[in-house]
């Protein structure tokens, strides 16, 4: 134990450029993943059957396939026909599609959790399609996304471990190079769990802050005791 303590010091610096490469990862994937929920969930919702239909094929494919078959085909297989991304690029375009898929189902939802008498409100006041999503609907839809969200937030920081499968050197990397090095396994997983479980809740209260702050903004209070 006294010896993995010393060797846990002395890898610091590399642990934490571990840290860093994951919280990077996290949030470049996250980013994509938004924007990704944001379209497929708006063209869900076209009154075009042709385009609702090729989208929920579409989101279908990317939630009904391995995130970890996503993963290598990208940086295994993509290669071999003509194109190459770095490997934290296949990480955040892997990441982004298949967690975006999954947002794009919250982004849907909660629109259609807005009442339709406020659809019909701001369609009544002459705003035009941009003016009502800005101003009326997106604002009370984004307050019921911030929570499934911030779970789907922490999933994606949950599964960079994947990443070192593609010489990513990132916070698992760095850990198994630790276990390597001392052959104290338990103590390695033990401490990969302890900065993971930091790291998920750091994210968590981050993601209540944002919802208070957006409860706030619609007059809604945080609805704590």
């Amino acid at each position: 134990m006294a010896d993995f303590v010393t060797e846990f010091t002395r890898s610091l610096p590399s642990i934490a450029d571990g840290v860093r490469v994951t919280v990077q990862a996290t949030v470049f994937s996250a980013a994509v993943a938004l924007v990704v929920a944001f379209f497929f969930g708006f063209l869900a919702r076209s009154p075009r059957l042709l385009v609702r239909g090729s989208t929920r094929i579409t989101v279908e494919f990317f939630r009904g396939t391995s995130l970890y078959v996503q993963l290598f085909w990208l940086f295994f297989a993509l290669p071999v026909l003509g194109f190459r991304l770095e490997p934290m690029a296949c990480a955040v375009v892997a990441f982004g599609l298949n967690f975006g898929a999954y947002g794009s189902e919250v982004v849907r939802g909660a629109l259609n959790a807005v009442p339709r008498a406020q659809w019909e409100a701001a369609v009544a006041l002459g705003m035009s399609p941009w003016q009502r999503m800005r101003r009326v609907i997106l604002p009370q839809a984004w307050v019921q996304m911030i929570p499934p969200f911030g779970n789907l937030l922490i999933q994606m920081l949950k599964a960079t471990p994947l990443l070192s499968l593609i010489t990513i050197a990132d916070l698992t990397f760095e850990m198994d190079q630790l276990r390597s090095l001392t052959g104290n396994t338990a103590q390695a997983y033990l401490a990969i769990l302890v900065i993971y479980y930091a790291l998920a809740a750091a994210l968590n209260s981050l993601m209540k802050a944002v919802e208070s702050a957006a409860k706030s903004r619609m007059g809604q209070g945080t609805g704590g005791a």
